[in-house]
């Protein structure tokens, strides 16, 4: 299991410290959880800090827009060069137009469905992205408690996924721990989104590794 713990949980009075600490720790990607205030209530960082973290990370940025106009967005962070650059299916009405747009940044570009999304919503979109990220919470804030059904939901789409042929990975975000994630793995979930976990834990690395199933 690859992990990626969500700076939405940091201390962000000392978030360059913060972000040496996960990566010293061994995490796989740092997420940053970008948020509007319109799409979810809730408003969080924008390019100028996200740019301070990827000077100072030493793992790839894992980004996830939770905003109404993605365009805009993508085009702010783009030049930031993250690994992923996710956005929600619920909000974009072209989302073909806008994974080309992804791509011709040489960005991996993913998906992001909420709790009460269908797959079937992706479904035709599936083979042009690399990953798929599943709330499993209601997106917006940190330490919530994991909604049971994701677990059926990730199960779904790996067999999705398997039967197309394709190596789209599966990200999962909200309420994960070490209890839950053993679950997720059976479920062929390949990474997992860690806030409070990760960063309400006396050891990083401690926290990191348990995730590691």
């Amino acid at each position: 299991m690859l992990v990626a713990p969500s700076i939405l949980s940091a201390n962000f009075g000392r978030l360059d410290e913060e972000i040496k600490a996960i990566c010293g720790a061994g995490c796989d990607f740092v997420h940053v959880d970008v948020m509007d205030g319109h799409f979810v209530p809730n408003l969080t960082i924008g390019p100028v800090v996200v740019g301070a973290a990827a000077k100072v990370s030493s793992k790839p940025l894992d980004i996830h827009l939770m905003v109404e106009n993605n365009t805009f967005f993508t085009e702010l962070f783009a030049p930031l060069k993250p690994k992923y650059l996710s956005f929600h299916i619920e909000e974009e009405k072209h989302p073909h137009r806008l994974i080309q747009k992804i791509k011709s940044y040489s960005i991996s570009p993913a998906i992001v469905l909420n709790p009460h999304s269908p797959l079937s919503s992706i479904e035709y979109i599936l083979e042009e992205i690399d990953m798929v990220l599943l709330m499993s919470v209601n997106p917006g804030f940190g330490g919530q408690s994991f909604i049971p059904s994701s677990l059926k939901k990730a199960e779904r789409l790996r067999k999705m996924i398997d039967s197309a042929g394709l190596k789209t990975l599966i990200e999962v975000d909200g309420g994960i721990n070490d209890k839950n994630v053993y679950d997720l793995k059976n479920a062929g979930v390949d990474i997992v989104v860690a806030g409070n976990y990760v960063f309400g834990s006396p050891s990083y690395k401690n926290a990191i590794d348990s995730l590691r199933v």
